[in-house]
């Protein structure tokens, strides 16, 4: 198991720009408003070829009672109980605050090693204003800079590694990821917290609490998978400026970095237009598709065809979301929740599947026989020879005598022969065309 190290403090000392910094990518939303982190996030960080998981918590208050500051409290004390080392980061340019005083008795309590890091450093002509930070009582104050990567980063990280094992990078290519998606208040994170059966992330009936994209890494069945629940994706006109946009714009890049996304519904209010276009962001990234029909148990008087009856109106009102499988579930109840597993692992399989050049071309030419395109203005589109090309999503190559000939409808119509014949459920098709050089058009 690799180190964790937590980084905590109070908000606006910079927290999410160190962890970035260590990071080497913007993984962490950063601004200037108080609780922009709420959940607490881990990322992999090597240094020297140590390789340690570093947790990204909130700011917290100690003695603030607004519900989602309470939250964001809670979230940090499991980040310091699950940490091997915790970093106590504080603010150098505002001195010592009184709730730094609150934070470093409370980090005593923990029993673990804590390493106090001054922030906002930024030249070495700033560096007696660590001083005071010695009243905090916790060991030798060290100078950073978040921002600019200067100062005693590098002192800091050889001291907090000091006693890590040195190992080869961390690469895990046979994890399926899973981007948990949908609309605000869907029960996205409620179905993290169940499948984890813990708190994993902060569940309110606030609307937009979860903001950053948060992995957690589970194995089910001798599968390893990482499930990340994504902050809920508002219509553009509703999204603010700022921390919610940057949240939106990171649960967009969750969908593309996924192998496998879970479209969450409200089983109550059912498939709205913004669940459309999220399934429209998923399929145009070209990612396997799970729809996920949320809190099944508040559906009242169901019978043993009820699901039926909801398949077929989802069928109905999104036709191109046939091919995606529907599971219903309950993040209360738990029902049917080890479905996502299952079906991630299919789904999976089939983003992943391929077919010889051979048996493509017999369905490929058997479909064209049975149902040849119409001509038009006297020309008929010929299929010469097709291929794949790749896959998630799977693409394939039809080599023809004319581009301009294959209309919309009838590459549909081979779509559906292809997952007639091969399956490729739960996953977006894509046919490209290329026209064969030295070959009548007509």
């Amino acid at each position: 198991m690799k180190k964790t190290v937590a980084i905590v403090g109070r908000p606006n000392v910079g927290k999410s720009t160190f962890v970035n910094r260590l990071a080497g990518s913007r993984n962490s939303i950063v601004d200037d408003m108080p609780g922009v982190t709420r959940d607490r996030i881990y990322f992999d960080v090597e240094w020297q070829n140590k390789v340690f998981t570093v947790i990204d918590t909130g700011g917290i208050i100690p003695d603030d009672d607004d519900e989602i500051m309470v939250s964001i409290y809670e979230q940090a004390k499991i980040a310091c109980e699950e940490a091997d080392k915790i970093i106590f980061l504080v603010d150098g340019k505002e001195g010592v605050n009184p709730i730094d005083f609150d934070i470093a008795n409370i980090l005593r309590q923990s029993n673990k090693p804590v390493f106090l890091a001054v922030n906002k450093i930024d030249n070495p002509n700033s560096f007696y204003m660590t001083s005071d930070f010695y009243s905090l009582a916790i060991g030798e104050p060290i100078a950073i800079s978040a921002l600019h990567g200067s100062g005693g980063v590098g002192d800091l990280l050889e001291i907090v590694t000091e006693d890590f094992e040195a190992e080869e990078s961390f690469i895990d290519d046979k994890t399926i990821r899973i981007a948990i998606v949908g609309r605000p208040n869907a029960g996205k994170s409620s179905i993290v917290n169940a499948v984890l059966n813990k708190e994993r992330v902060i569940v309110s009936d606030v609307s937009g609490t979860t903001r950053d994209s948060i992995d957690s890494k589970v194995t089910y069945q001798n599968t390893d998978f990482v499930i990340v629940d994504t902050a809920g994706i508002r219509k553009k006109s509703k999204v603010d400026w700022g921390v919610e946009k940057f949240a939106v714009d990171r649960a967009i890049r969750s969908i593309r970095d996924c192998d496998v996304a879970v479209l969450v519904i409200d089983a109550k209010e059912g498939i709205s237009d913004q669940d459309k276009k999220i399934s429209s962001i998923i399929t145009e990234a070209g990612k396997g598709l799970i729809v996920a029909i949320n809190k099944w148990d508040l559906i009242e008087d169901k019978k043993s065809n009820t699901i039926n009856r909801f398949d077929k109106k989802l069928i109905n009102e999104v036709p191109f979301l046939d091919f995606a499988p529907k599971i219903y579930i309950s993040a209360v109840t738990k029902q049917r929740l080890n479905q996502i597993f299952e079906k991630a692992k299919e789904v999976y399989e089939q983003c992943t599947k391929r077919v010889s050049t051979g048996l493509l071309n017999k369905v490929i030419n058997e479909a064209y026989s049975i149902n040849p395109p119409q001509s038009i203005k006297n020309q008929r589109l010929k299929i010469l020879y097709s291929t794949q090309a790749n896959i998630q999503p799977p693409t394939f190559v039809l080599f023809v005598n004319n581009a301009e000939l294959l209309k919309d409808h009838y590459k549909r119509y081979l779509e559906n022969k292809l997952r007639e014949a091969f399956g490729f459920w739960g996953t977006p098709i894509r046919i490209s065309l290329r026209e064969r050089k030295g070959i009548d058009k007509n």
